[in-house]
Formats: C-alpha cells, sequence, structure tokens
C-alpha cells in the first residue's frame, strides 16, 4: 500500500488488487476543512460518517451516473468503516457545484453583481432564498491551502471541451435533484451541493469522492428554513459561522475548535445521517 495523495480530508493510497493491477483506497479522515483550510481540530467519526453517507448515496444513484466505488468491505483492517475501495479515474479539473437555494459564497456575487458563475438570477433574491430552478455553478479545484474560484460555463468548455462540460453540467444537476428528492422526504433541504468527476479507461465519465455528504453539502431542516436569515444547518457550516466570530483572515494556519464546538458539529452529521438513511449511528 502507498500512499499517494493527501488532501484536505481524505488521504488516497494505491493497493494491489487480486489480478495484479492497482486500486485506490480512499480513506476518510476526521480531518475539517473550512474556507479550503484544514483546520488542527478534528470532528470524531466524521470520516466513518462520511463514507457512510456516500456509500448510501452511490447505491441511489447508479442509474444516473456509474460510480468508482469496488468495495466498502475490502480494505486494510485499519481503515475499516472510513475507507472504500475504488476504481482509478482521470479525475478532472473542475468542482462540480448544483445550488438550489442562494447562500454562501454565491449569496455575496449576487449580491455584487446579480449572478452566481455568471449565471443571471432574478432580483429580489435574500440569503435563503429557493432559485427558480437549480444551477450549475462550477469552481476551480484549488490545492490545500488555496480557494477554489467560481468558474463560468465557459471556462469549463475551455477547460475540458463542450460535450464533456455538457455531461457534467446534467449530471451534476441530475443528482442533485435526485438527492434533494430523497432528502425531502425525512424534512431535510439540500441547499447545494459539491460533486467531482473523473474518466475511467474508456472515457466514460464516473462519480468520484464523495457524494451527498455533510462535507460536500449545506443540509437544512425543512420546518426551520425561513428565507432572509443564515439558515441552521446540519454540516461545518456551523464550523464556518463560528469561525466568523474570530479574528481569523481564511488563511492558514486555522484555528483551533473549542470542544463545544466540536461536539456541536459532530452531533448534526450524526443527526443528518440518520434523518436521511433511517438508520441509527453507531447501531
Amino acid at each position: 500500500m502507498k500512499l499517494l495523495h493527501s488532501g484536505k480530508v481524505r488521504d488516497v493510497y494505491s493497493v494491489e488488487n487480486e489480478a495484479g493491477g492497482d486500486d485506490l483506497l480512499l480513506v476518510a479522515s476526521d480531518r475539517l476543512s473550512i474556507y479550503d483550510v484544514v483546520l488542527p481540530t478534528t470532528i470524531p467519526d466524521k470520516g466513518a460518517l462520511l463514507t457512510a453517507l456516500s456509500l448510501w448515496w452511490f447505491d441511489r444513484l447508479t442509474d444516473l451516473v456509474p460510480n468508482h466505488v469496488i468495495s466498502a468491505t475490502d480494505v486494510p483492517p485499519e481503515f475499516a468503516g472510513r475507507a472504500i475501495r475504488c476504481r482509478p479515474l482521470q479525475m478532472l479539473p473542475v468542482e462540480c457545484i448544483a445550488r438550489g437555494y442562494l447562500t454562501g459564497l454565491g449569496l455575496k456575487e449576487y449580491e455584487k453583481q446579480g449572478t452566481v458563475s455568471g449565471i443571471e438570477l432574478p432580483p429580489g433574491l435574500v440569503e435563503g432564498s429557493k432559485l427558480p430552478e437549480p444551477i450549475f455553478t462550477p469552481t476551480t479545484k484549488a490545492p490545500v491551502g488555496e480557494h477554489d474560484e467560481f468558474m463560468t460555463f465557459d471556462e469549463v468548455v475551455a477547460t475540458v471541451g463542450a460535450p464533456t462540460a455538457e455531461r457534467l453540467r446534467a449530471l451534476t444537476l441530475a443528482v442533485y435533484s435526485r438527492g434533494a428528492s430523497i432528502a425531502a422526504e425525512s424534512g431535510i433541504l439540500v441547499a447545494d451541493t459539491k460533486l467531482e468527476f473523473g474518466l475511467d479507461p474508456a472515457g466514460e465519465i464516473v462519480l468520484g469522492d464523495e457524494v451527498l455528504t455533510s462535507d460536500s453539502s449545506r443540509f437544512w431542516p425543512a420546518d426551520q428554513w425561513q428565507p432572509g436569515r443564515p439558515q441552521f444547518s446540519f454540516d461545518k457550516q456551523y464550523v464556518r459561522d463560528w469561525s466568523a466570530t474570530l479574528d481569523w483572515d481564511r488563511t492558514p494556519p486555522g484555528p483551533e475548535v473549542p470542544v463545544d464546538v466540536v461536539a456541536a458539529t459532530r452531533a448534526r452529521y450524526v443527526e443528518v445521517y440518520e434523518r436521511i438513511t433511517g438508520s441509527t449511528w453507531g447501531s
């Protein structure tokens, strides 16, 4: 087993398979990143929660797009519960984001220009507004410690070509719509989500990394949704909000996270996992 890459949250290893080739081992750590900065404090069980929720979603999206999962059990014992054996992919250099509600950096751009990633939106929207329809708002993939930047669709075309760009947009919006519909049955709004895709050896686009987790999505309780104010969030937005109270410029090194913020964040990850999947965490 060889470490290939250590990212903000996940570590990627190369592992030999029975055919003598190499698979990838995607290991989710308990690390937490906000604003593309890895914080020095971990969230207990976070890696296992992200892995379990991703696997749950992968199973429910296979008719929309193939994914990279080979096995969640054929992994080294030390990584059990937080690792996935995956097919190697040529990852595409675009973070594919779908937004159904106006929040975060999308809100900031809209307030300045009336657009998000170059897409014009109706006037009069406020924080938390539901968009007329979900939109594709891709970003660059920044190295660890640097910030992703919004891309227009034309910039995606220039990066990966028109056919691939069109397919990425269609798949991103399809996955978001499916996820939002399923989550709504549990009283959860999916405000936005970030996806990553790669190409397999045959050139087919495959869904990789994680999918519809609390690290890659904003989850809001539907019964508390109220446009015009910040929303209660079942994800790391709680840590972002806490960090906004600090004298920190969102560059490394990140601040230590207090015990109470860690506990409250873990509770949010657990609750949204349980509400979406219908399973009790740890049972």
